[in-house]
């Protein structure tokens, strides 16, 4: 089954196809640029982070029509508390409003709404609408949403190491049994498979502390669209590109 879009490359517009046979099961996406959209249009930065829950909605909707099984979005890193105030503020309570919002048709598509980070570290509310939201979206068999909140590599990796030296005191696990299969059960994504496209919008190009084991051998796809701007094709664009590599995980073909 082939999926056809137009994309305009500037100089005239083009059809391309994506094969819906080969579409990835799992794609990560590193939402940059509201700031500097909102910045573009002299407007304060909190209206960037309202339009990019516009471009969350589009985004949701096409990777479930598409058979995306794992969508990760980097909400909100472990560093994002340095962020002003009001602005951490308003996140906050965009994600409660967008959980709200969106609950009733994101169930109708038959999505799942996790997240993974220390969510103990938000306020009650958000925890309190996160939990509602996977304990009535579970038992869907669609689209798995994550929500990446407060959410650091390096931290997930260092509570794994932490819950397996205390699995290995209490004699739950030995030694010779740890092993890179043993790490992935302790961190946030266990049973998922790993990113297979990692996607960051607005131009930057480095991974930000975000789903550092996870990555080892993902694609990624740059773009210098702002968050806010990405709209479904350039989604299938990017799946597109994913579809025209050769993906070799170390190996020769």
């Amino acid at each position: 089954m082939k999926n056809i879009f137009g994309v305009n490359t500037g100089s005239e517009d083009t059809n391309i196809e994506i094969d819906l046979n080969n579409i990835p099961k799992h794609i990560a996406i590193i939402m940059d640029g509201n700031g500097r959209w909102a910045k573009q249009k002299k407007l304060p930065r909190t209206f960037g982070h309202k339009a990019g829950v516009e471009a969350i909605r589009e985004i949701v909707k096409e990777s479930s029509r598409l058979g995306v099984k794992y969508l990760t979005l980097y909400a909100f890193s472990t560093e994002n508390w340095k962020r002003p105030k009001e602005e951490v503020n308003t996140l906050m309570k965009l994600l409660v409003e967008y959980l709200k919002k969106e609950f009733n048709e994101l169930n109708a598509q038959n999505v799942i709404i996790r997240s993974i980070g220390d969510i103990s570290k938000l306020p009650i509310i958000c925890q309190e609408q996160l939990i509602d939201a996977y304990n009535n979206t579970k038992n869907n068999s669609g689209l798995v949403l994550n929500l990446a909140l407060n959410y650091g590599g390096r931290s997930e990796i260092v509570s794994a190491l932490k819950n397996i030296y205390k699995e290995l005191q209490e004699g739950k696990i030995s030694l010779d049994e740890v092993n890179e299969d043993i790490i992935e059960n302790y961190l946030y994504t266990k049973g998922m498979p790993d990113p297979d496209i990692i996607i960051r919008t607005a131009g930057e190009q480095r991974l930000s502390n975000f789903l550092l084991w996870q990555c080892a051998y993902s694609e990624f796809w740059y773009t210098n669209v702002k968050w806010p701007d990405f709209k479904k094709e350039h989604l299938n664009m990017a799946i597109y590109d994913y579809q025209n590599r050769d993906r070799r995980y170390g190996g020769i073909k």
